[in-house]
């Protein structure tokens, strides 16, 4: 009798031949750090001094594209590299050099997200570190930041990495207007509005640098997409296979078309979807680059072809495939110290399907046949990229759904659900239009957004680890790990008398946190907005080429952000624990609670404390009404204070600009984690805290039930940076037709009934994950569900791994 793994493999069909010889090229690469973008940056950036930095980005993008290394894979239908050879991560000296120097000779000891590199690149690297050093976006940065907020940069509170040391991204551009439009569209727009600028308006000034870096770069893709079509047509020339030289002929024809001309098949249309993600990719390292709603979009050109004759279904399939193994080509070389919150090298390029559309105004079911397809095309690869989500809403056709959950039995973390019916109407709350909010999608992780109308980074700002900030707080506004001063002195927790009284002074700490988390954020946007613009990514987004502006300044229709807030279950239970076993049953007094988190409850009698938070105190995950009813007044300090402080785009054009929050804490939970001290919940210092809003590890004893309405009692609609939940299931529970019936009884609950905004599920045993462990070599395709992204396990560090292995295994 064949297994289960082998009958869902039979249900979804296999990869072509070739198709699968390409995964399998592509996972056996070495990922290289890649020095040829840093040169050619370089020399742009050398020989345009003196250009504004719109037009020096625009110069700079256009040398890289006109003098990369390019290539065709032999099995590829698609043209399209970022680095010069597939899974390389280029360097991006414009944002920091700094980390790379430092690192130079421990990218290849790295206990995770492991990198190598050549001689060749080190002394590349070092030829061109004299000309940035203190002339890129870190240094500019951190030269914006007041004394007043030195000690969070020292300290590493707010995890500033990934802004200071990379591109923003966190969105999703307009496929749908350069697929019918195409580039061409875009260029002539910019050139009339240019000819229509009165130039004795300042402000005109600028927006003719602004058109004219834009026509620049619609060039340089344009060159960029005929050195493809010219090498296919040379390679045709060569081929001796005449099926291989006719496909090579054909992408020859098509780079040669788009994304400048419009598209006119399902082919074209995917392609210039690539070249699009290629070189934004390529202009800027930003990660959470995601695809938007593809099957809306590439719908008419796919149904176009099938009813032409011109395509088949398997055909349009493995082209999908192709794509998403060309996605996973793409990579990104972070700092080590970043690496603690993005484990796995994650680039989060998110699909959307699903969800809803509207129609004459009414909002109808949006599965069609290419949501399917996509689905199909995901499950054949089974590869960490696209970020797969699912928009759920109350109509959604049984069907598809129940095919979701056949896609989850794969185990590889996929396809993540939103949920219409919470996102939808947050939205509209938010100001956005009825139209546009049902066009959402996911962007990066959990986070949403409307495509090609959004700014940078609706989520993805600065981290609060709150449990760090609630030591803090009862430690009279000190920093329990670094022994430095973060706020005011707002009470010893040893003097306090009551909750009510710790309340008061962690309301004070998290709003006094939040200013300062806000100044660390406008002066890295400033330095972002002034020092490093990205041109093509501008354009694609509505409605900079109006309003001649680039993201950063207030082109887009939309601007809302957030940031991150770390450890919401930890909060939750240390705050059970004060509030009952110490000032109401006066089971511990406030001097033995802070001398056994002083201890890291070593002692005999401290790890007997220690046994009392953990086994008498209620529990968040667990629908008790005691816990998450703490967390949730706790929250609202932070989300009541967060609404005062608008972004550096306020009143500058968007719709917005304004922050809320969001629990999308990726993997920094791990890292953050590190820099916490034991906390009143009994967690021992340095370790893991827990992810996203999900329940600390085997916390949550009464079910996924119990846990989803424990979710669901925080302000979902307020938190609209995402709301992440994590759950795990084994393998063999969802063998039962009758356990994936309740799953989807249960999904469909939390959406419906409780308005849950996302869940996502790890379908792994712990045994497979001990074995990955022992066994990597066994184990080279595992992939595992991080936070709202997936990522191979063999590549995590082993505290990312522990993390994942001690998450609970729920029961349905």
């Amino acid at each position: 009798m064949a297994s289960a793994a082998s009958q869902l493999l039979a249900h979804f069909g296999s990869l072509t031949p070739r198709m699968a010889q390409f995964r399998e090229e592509v996972l056996a690469e070495r990922p290289y750090v890649d020095g040829e973008r840093a040169i050619l940056c370089t020399q742009a950036y050398e020989a345009h001094k003196a250009q504004p930095p719109v037009m020096k980005r625009a110069y700079m993008l256009s040398h890289i594209l006109d003098h990369m290394s390019i290539y065709i894979e032999p099995q590829s239908l698609l043209c399209g590299n970022q680095a010069t050879k597939n899974c390389n991560a280029p360097v991006f000296p414009e944002y920091t050099l700094e980390f790379v120097l430092n690192e130079l000779d421990l990218f290849e000891k790295r206990d995770g997200d492991v990198f190598y590199i050549t001689q060749e690149t080190k002394d590349q690297i070092r030829s061109i570190a004299p000309f940035w050093e203190d002339n890129n976006l870190r240094a500019r940065g951190e030269a914006l930041l007041p004394q007043e907020v030195s000690v969070f940069m020292e300290t590493g509170l707010f995890g500033m990495e990934g802004k200071l040391n990379a591109g923003d991204a966190h969105l999703a551009v307009n496929h749908r207007r350069v697929l019918s439009c195409g580039l061409r569209a875009y260029e002539e727009r910019a050139r009339t509005l240019s000819a229509q600028l009165d130039l004795t308006d300042p402000a005109s000034i600028d927006k003719r640098v602004f058109y004219n870096a834009v026509l620049e770069v619609i060039a340089a893709v344009r060159r960029f997409s005929a050195r493809y079509a010219q090498l296919a047509r040379t390679q045709a020339a060569a081929e001796k296979d005449p099926q291989r030289a006719a496909e090579l002929l054909e992408m020859a024809r098509i780079c040669d078309k788009v994304p400048y001309e419009p598209a006119e098949t399902f082919g074209e249309a995917v392609q210039a979807v690539w070249f699009l993600q290629v070189v934004l990719q390529i202009e800027s390292n930003g990660h959470s680059l995601s695809y938007g709603r593809m099957d809306q979009y590439l719908l008419p050109y796919y149904e176009a072809d099938l009813a032409a004759g011109r395509i088949t279904q398997d055909e349009a399939l493995e082209l999908l495939c192709n794509l998403w193994i060309k996605s996973l080509t793409v990579n990104k070389i972070r700092s080590q110290a970043h690496t603690l919150s993005s484990a796995g090298s994650p680039m989060y390029q998110n699909v959307t399907i699903g969800g809803q559309r509207l129609v004459d105004g009414e909002p109808t079911d949006a599965v069609n046949p290419l949501s399917w397809l996509i689905l199909r095309s995901v499950a054949q690869t089974r590869l960490t990229q696209p970020n797969l989500t699912v928009r759920y809403h109350a109509g959604i056709d049984p069907a598809f759904l129940d095919e979701c959950i056949e896609v989850m039995r794969l185990g590889f973390g996929m396809p993540a659900m939103n949920n219409d019916e919470v996102i939808i109407p947050s939205f509209i709350d938010w100001g956005v239009a009825r139209e546009d909010a049902y066009d959402y999608s996911a962007i990066g992780c959990v986070e949403t957004a409307v495509p090609g109308k959004w700014g940078y980074r609706c989520t993805g700002m600065s981290y609060l680890n709150f449990p760090r900030l609630l030591l803090c707080c009862m430690n009279g506004g000190v920093d329990l790990t670094s022994g430095r001063r973060f706020t005011k002195d707002y009470g010893h927790f040893t003097q306090m008398k009551s909750y009510d009284e710790l309340l008061r002074a962690w309301d004070k700490t998290i709003r006094e946190m939040c200013r300062y988390s806000v100044i660390v954020e406008n002066a890295i946007d400033l330095a972002s907005e002034r020092d490093v613009p990205d041109i093509l990514c501008s354009a694609l987004t509505d409605d900079c080429i109006g309003r001649g502006k680039t993201i950063k300044e207030g082109g887009a229709v939309y601007d809302f952000i957030s940031g991150l807030q770390v450890g919401i279950a930890n909060m939750a239970d240390s705050l059970a624990a004060m509030k009952k076993l110490v000032f109401e049953e006066g089971r511990i007094t406030p001097q033995q609670l802070w001398d056994a988190i002083l201890d890291d409850f070593q002692s005999p009698e401290n790890q007997r404390i220690q046994a009392m938070l953990e086994n008498c105190a209620p529990k968040y995950g667990n629908d008790d009404d005691y816990v998450d009813q703490l967390v949730v007044e706790a929250y609202d300090s932070y989300i009541d204070e967060v609404a005062k402080y608008p972004s550096t785009r306020y009143g500058r054009g968007p719709i917005g600009g304004i922050r809320y929050a969001g629990t999308s804490s990726i993997s920094a939970n791990v890292g953050q984690g590190m820099g916490t001290m034991a906390t009143p919940d009994g967690r021992h210092a340095h370790e893991p805290l827990a992810e996203g809003c999900s329940p600390a590890h085997n916390r949550d004893l009464h079910g996924p039930t119990a846990v989803f309405k424990s979710i669901t009692k925080l302000p979902t609609r307020k938190i609209t940076g995402g709301v992440l939940l994590n759950q795990k299931v084994n393998p063999s529970t969802l063998e039962k037709p009758e356990n994936k019936r309740k799953l989807e009884a249960m999904i469909q609950a939390y959406f419906n009934a409780l308005h849950g905004y996302h869940v996502q599920f790890n379908v792994v045993s712990r045994e497979t994950l001990l074995d990955a462990q022992a066994h990597p070599e066994n184990h080279r395709d595992l992939i595992v569900r991080v936070a709202g992204y997936s990522a191979f396990f063999n590549v995590l560090s082993r505290a990312t791994q522990d993390d994942i292995i001690a998450r609970t295994e729920q029961a349905l």
